[in-house]
């Protein structure tokens, strides 16, 4: 049983991104102290996780502005209006990535910024893909494989993120008419396949494509690009292990869909959907692992144990334990970063910490649901029920199964 998730936020424990971001775009820092407060915050996160014991730590979740805007970047879905700055060798690359999200006023140059909108029905937003009929694509920036081999030189073989062809397709726009945009999947797949190959032969093992579009209504174009584009992710890329990514609601309708895809592991919100779980064993392949996305990672409150327990147990007893993984049901993006850092001075009550849990308590969460579900064997023994009563939030009401036995405590 492995322990992974899904992302970190990439603020800083600080917020040292905002600021070191504001003071590069006011002119008052330089990209190279910049550049070096991304990687200082890279690390710690990272270190963060291997304390935790996560197994999986991922790689690429950090961001200067947004994942979105980075896969437009990295496949080279750059508006013609942007062409100029980036035949202009004097201006560093990062620059370019920040005109696209800001705009750019410089050098007698008004170019306006691409249009943002929200990350489905969370409170970030993303930069908007802007697409033309036939457009072309290239790898144009290496960033996942230089974070991936950043952490590598750390000793530390991270799970790359990467948001997935199709979803990424689908959050942009057609600029102009006569196409649909998923039309385009022929001429992107070619790029992923790029990377893929590089990172399996950087000795990546598992990579994480997130399609949180497999979560909404699809049509049957859409549907037919996910078949297309992962059975040619498979045959290109035989021995890189998938984890195919969905979030913020369940598979329902595409169900069916998602179990077929020739992956290695599929990812489901069981916090947002935690029904979905019974179906998904059912349908789910033997040889496919499963990965169980038990806590929350879209608020700040600590995880509910007994019921991520209960789903667990539920796992347990139609896959074996090697085909199973213990993660966050999204990123965790959309916590704070750690609870310690906030406590000076936020007006927080000491009744009140005690429901809280952030980023670096929420991996904490992941690692300690992986030791209760070891020490499930005697499950009616008191320490593991005293294990979870001591790190569980007593809001919600007890799952009936296990109702008696806690009452006895």
């Amino acid at each position: 049983m492995l322990t992974h998730n899904l992302g970190y936020p990439r603020i800083g424990s600080k917020r040292q991104l905002k600021k070191a971001s504001e003071a590069y775009w006011a002119g008052k820092s330089t990209l190279r102290e910049l550049q070096e407060t991304g990687a200082n915050i890279r690390e710690e996160n990272w270190k963060i996780q291997q304390e935790a014991g996560i197994d999986l730590i991922p790689s690429n979740d950090f961001s200067f502005y947004d994942q979105v805007l980075d896969m437009s970047f990295t496949v080279g879905a750059i508006p013609e209006r942007y062409h100029e700055i980036v035949t202009d060798q004097k201006k560093p690359e990062l620059d370019l990535y920040f005109a696209m999200a800001r705009g750019y006023q410089k050098n007698g140059l008004d170019i306006i910024a691409m249009e943002m909108t929200k990350w489905f029905d969370t409170n970030y937003h993303y930069i908007v893909p802007e697409f033309k009929k036939n457009q072309p694509f290239k790898l144009f920036s290496t960033k996942i494989l230089d974070e991936f081999k950043e952490a590598k030189r750390q000793g530390i073989i991270t799970k790359p993120v990467i948001l997935g062809p199709v979803s990424y397709l689908l959050l942009g726009k057609e600029k102009e008419k006569g196409f649909k945009r998923i039309e385009l999947i022929k001429n992107l797949v070619p790029v992923y396949l790029d990377i893929l190959k590089k990172l399996e032969e950087s000795n990546a093992t598992w990579v994480q494509l997130d399609e949180p579009f497999l979560a909404m209504d699809l049509d049957q174009e859409e549907k037919e690009a996910f078949e297309y584009t992962y059975k040619t992710i498979r045959k290109a890329c035989p021995n890189l292990k998938i984890l195919l990514t969905t979030y913020f609601g369940g598979l329902d309708e595409n169900l069916d869909l998602a179990c077929e895809l020739p992956v290695c592991g599929l990812h489901l919100d069981l916090v947002r959907a935690p029904k979905q779980l019974e179906k998904t064993l059912d349908k789910l392949p033997q040889n496919l692992s499963l990965s169980l996305g038990l806590v929350d990672g879209r608020n700040i409150w600590k995880n509910d144990f007994k019921a991520s327990l209960e789903l667990l147990e539920l796992a347990k007893g139609k896959k074996s334990e090697n085909r199973l993984l213990i993660a966050s049901s999204c990123s965790l993006l959309h916590s704070p970063c750690d609870l310690e850092e906030e406590k000076s001075g936020s007006g927080l009550t000491a009744e009140i910490q005690q429901w809280l849990a952030f980023a670096k308590q929420k991996v904490g969460e992941i690692a300690s649901l992986k030791q209760l579900a070891l020490d499930s064997g005697l499950p009616e023994t008191n320490n593991y029920w005293r294990k979870i009563k001591k790190l569980s939030n007593l809001k919600k009401p007890l799952p009936s199964s296990i109702n008696k036995r806690w009452d006895r405590l």
